[in-house]
């Protein structure tokens, strides 16, 4: 089952500050994209794609029921 918008958030959030040292403010300001280049490593075909933005709808609806 995938996650919801709010715990998928915060792990991602927690994670931008622990590595990157990103405040919330910062994390909120990045796109999806900008997030996975930062964790990612570079040239890397393994790293994760970003959530689309049907996936992040899905979330969020699921998340307003």
């Amino acid at each position: 089952m995938m996650p919801s918008f709010g715990d998928a958030a915060a792990r991602w959030c927690a994670l931008a500050a622990r590595l990157l040292g990103w405040r919330p403010a910062e994390f909120w300001r990045a796109t999806p994209a900008e997030l996975a280049m930062a964790l990612g490593a570079p040239d890397d075909d393994a790293t994760a794609s970003p959530p689309t933005r049907e996936m992040i709808a899905c979330m969020m609806e699921r998340d307003a029921q």
